[in-house]
């Protein structure tokens, strides 16, 4: 990589955080500041970046543009979209798709909670491999070797009482998983949100993404979570359907 085009990413991964002044950027870059200026003007000509005043930066609309250009060419986002925002009409709750991409699991999709209780999640973001649902559907997809090389390349960060802490472990969950059709979080990523997931595939079916429904307990209990399962079920059948999946009744 390019010693300019590697300090330009760097600026624009700060500039992600939010505002930024010529002298925090540079500070970032560890370069000097007209070093910097060079490359803003640059990265603003191609509307990359912006001035958010007369001493800061902020991200351009460029980049959002990319974005969700990007994204909108998903055919997996794009197909499965009507069955998602059916299954969040119809529960109220937070509706996520995710796919896995290089060796991480990133939410692709999001269609907010109407209740006043939220969770804090974007599109874009990681998911924790080893105590999110829509990871465990993702990961359980892959034959055993893989799931194994997976399973010994994560960090068990504990983050709550429930959460999975060794690879025998999260090997056994993921087997579970592939035998039900279905994840769930018990409070493994956060300690006051569940979750359900599901799988959607594709035309030789492949999974293409992971549907999930996320509730924060003080709306819904265990038993209620469980409950919405026949309904997010339903729903990966019919993005799976929508995705060109014709083989559904012989899983």
């Amino acid at each position: 990589m390019s010693q300019s085009l590697d300090r330009a990413l760097t600026l624009l991964s700060a500039l992600a955080d939010g505002p930024r002044t010529l002298d925090q950027l540079a500070a970032a870059a560890d370069v000097h500041k007209t070093t910097v200026l060079r490359l803003m003007r640059t990265l603003e000509t191609h509307r990359f970046v912006q001035r958010d005043d007369l001493r800061h930066y902020r991200l351009g609309t460029a980049l959002f543009d990319l974005a969700n250009r990007s994204l909108d060419s998903r055919d997996v986002r794009r197909s499965a979209e009507p069955a998602l925002r059916e299954l969040n009409e119809l529960t109220g709750h937070t509706v996520h798709l995710a796919s896995y991409e290089g060796g991480e699991v990133v939410y692709i999709d999001k269609y907010e909670s109407r209740h006043q209780v939220r969770m804090y999640s974007r599109i874009g973001k990681r998911a924790a491999l080893h105590c999110t649902a829509v990871a465990k559907v993702l990961v359980s997809a892959f034959d055993e070797p893989r799931r194994r090389e997976i399973a010994e390349s994560i960090e068990y960060v504990r983050l709550t009482e429930n959460t999975i802490t060794t690879a025998e472990a999260y090997l056994a969950e993921l087997a579970a998983v592939a035998e039900r059709g279905y994840a769930l979080d018990n409070s493994e990523h956060e300690d006051f949100i569940h979750c359900v997931a599901a799988p959607v595939r594709g035309q030789r079916g492949e999974v293409l993404a992971a549907v999930s429904v996320s509730v924060p307990k003080i709306l819904l209990d265990y038993a209620g979570l469980l409950a919405l399962v026949p309904d997010l079920l339903r729903t990966a059948e019919k993005a799976s359907l929508a995705c060109g999946w014709s083989d559904v009744t012989d899983r």
